[in-house]
């Protein structure tokens, strides 16, 4: 029952014991209520419902499921899968009545639904006396729906099973397959509150689960849709993140690059709880250039978390070393992790709460190598900058420093984006391939930069065994960005050279 605390009614919840599901729904489910889970078979359904039963099995709370679409033999054997005992939960199979499926019965004159209903509504009341449950499973409206054969009788089905649990202060969660009539809302209205799945079905790579709460009376939840995944173990929701949530105070100090060539062309360097984007062609060294920053961090005793998504760990590992990064030994530190993201296989809720975690265990420097395949993780490529714009917002109030890379289409000459995040990054950095005296060389420009002044000058790097270095401003040279620049005079400022050369 309510509990009034002033003049506010607080109603006790009883929580699903789905990971991430009770931050959605702000506790869980208002307990002596009925609730409705709704979706295609596949969706998890089952899965849910069991793990609801399971949480209040821990809290010393009775379950009852009742099916009238898969055996009791079925279940158990959904829930080993899981590694699930389901000792101590009432599991009531309500099969049809023999007398019901006699030759003779189904001849004669009355309907035999008009039997069936009467007698499942019947059953269901006897099995749940019988148990005497806390929390009740229902599976699946559908059943009962084809058995009302007219949306008048099947809403007051629904109702008189409203009426009976409510009187008895049992938390209900019903479910429907959605076999029937996708667009009868009949239970809509009467249910407490309202959740449903969806399953999506890219071109390429697993199916993408997804769930939105529809209604819930009287108490206040995160809208919008919000990634699952159902695993060994069960289901797991993803929340969407909303940065506006999480803020904190921290110094907005200046970070400094080993490089003075770089920190001038920076302006000082970067600031902390800043994103930082990195633009240009591909091998045009953007992923080099943010490991840098990466290394100071961690010289300064820092965490820093690496998210991959397009080159294999062991070869930027070992590619590193070739420009005296270590990356093993900062992985043995304890202050780096490197993780492998599978596009195809990770949904973009799951990756933005890997990102939120690593934040919220003190890294303080976050590499996203490249938004070319995160966008390929994204099931609507229309999401994808508002997604990104929770994450850095989220990020910078953390105080985190984000780093992104986005390969551009081309090597030389007009270069374009898959993605435009300028405009969310508080510093944009853009590298280009060009040709002067006969090399191919690469150069370097800051086109952006919100928090502070920054070189309007383009600077040659090279990248060798010394790492990354930067050259003097190229001021004898018109038209670097575009790839073949025109020698201004005949003495032009001393090239770079190799450690080779």
């Amino acid at each position: 029952m309510a509990q009034i605390s002033g003049d506010k009614p607080t109603i006790p919840l009883a929580a699903t014991g789905i990971e991430g599901l009770d931050d959605v729904l702000q506790g869980g489910l208002a307990r002596d209520r009925v609730f409705l889970l709704e979706g295609n078979p596949g969706t998890g359904k089952t899965t849910i419902a069991l793990q609801f039963l399971l949480e209040g099995r821990r809290q010393g709370e009775r379950g009852l499921y009742i099916t009238l679409s898969e055996t009791a033999g079925e279940l158990a054997i959904s829930a080993a899968s899981h590694g699930w005992s389901l000792n101590g939960i009432d599991v009531f199979e309500l099969l049809p009545p023999e007398d019901l499926l006699d030759e003779q019965q189904q001849q004669s004159l009355l309907y035999s639904s008009d039997l069936e209903l009467g007698e499942t509504t019947r059953r269901i009341f006897e099995a749940f006396d019988n148990a005497g449950p806390d929390r009740v499973v229902l599976d699946s409206l559908s059943e009962i729906r084809l058995l009302a054969q007219s949306s008048l009788r099947y809403r007051r089905q629904i109702l008189a099973l409203k009426h009976f649990f409510a009187k008895r202060q049992v938390t209900v969660l019903l479910l429907d397959d959605l076999t029937t009539d996708v667009n009868d809302k009949t239970v809509h209205s009467v249910a407490h509150g309202v959740i449903r799945l969806e399953e999506l079905a890219p071109d390429y790579g697993a199916e993408r689960r997804r769930l939105k709460v529809v209604k819930y009376r009287g108490q206040a939840y995160r809208g919008g849709y919000h990634d699952f995944v159902i695993a060994t173990g069960g289901a797991r929701v993803f929340p969407r993140l909303v940065s506006a949530e999480h803020k904190r105070g921290f110094r907005r100090e200046k970070l400094e690059s080993e490089s003075a060539e770089l920190n001038a062309l920076l302006g000082g360097g970067i600031e902390r709880g800043s994103s930082v984007l990195a633009l240009g062609p591909a091998g045009s060294g953007k992923s080099i250039l943010v490991l840098t920053f990466v290394a100071n961090a961690i010289r300064r005793g820092e965490k820093a978390a690496i998210f991959l998504f397009d080159e294999e760990q062991g070869l930027l590992i070992e590619r590193s070393k070739g420009i005296n990064l270590d990356l093993d030994q900062m992985l043995g530190t304890g202050l780096l992790t490197i993780q492998q993201v599978d596009a195809a296989e990770l949904s973009p809720g799951e990756f933005a709460q890997s990102v939120k975690r690593c934040i919220e265990s003190g890294a303080q420097s976050i590499v996203i190598d490249s938004l070319n395949g995160y966008q390929a993780a994204m099931p609507q490529e229309n999401a994808l900058v508002l997604h990104m714009h929770e994450l850095l917002q989220f990020a910078n109030r953390q105080g985190a420093t984000t780093f992104l890379t986005v390969a551009q289409h081309g090597l030389v000459g007009e270069m374009k984006s898959p993605v435009d995040l300028t405009y969310l990054a508080d510093t944009v950095i853009l590298l280009r391939y060009f040709e002067a005296l006969g090399r191919v060389r690469r150069a370097m420009s800051v086109m952006k930069k919100r928090t502070g002044r920054h070189e309007d000058t383009i600077r040659e790097y090279l990248i060798d065994k010394r790492g990354l270095t930067l050259g003097e401003p190229l001021t004898n040279f018109q038209g670097v960005l575009r790839g073949v620049p025109i020698l201004r005079n005949e003495s032009p400022a001393p090239m770079l050279r190799g450690a080779d050369e």
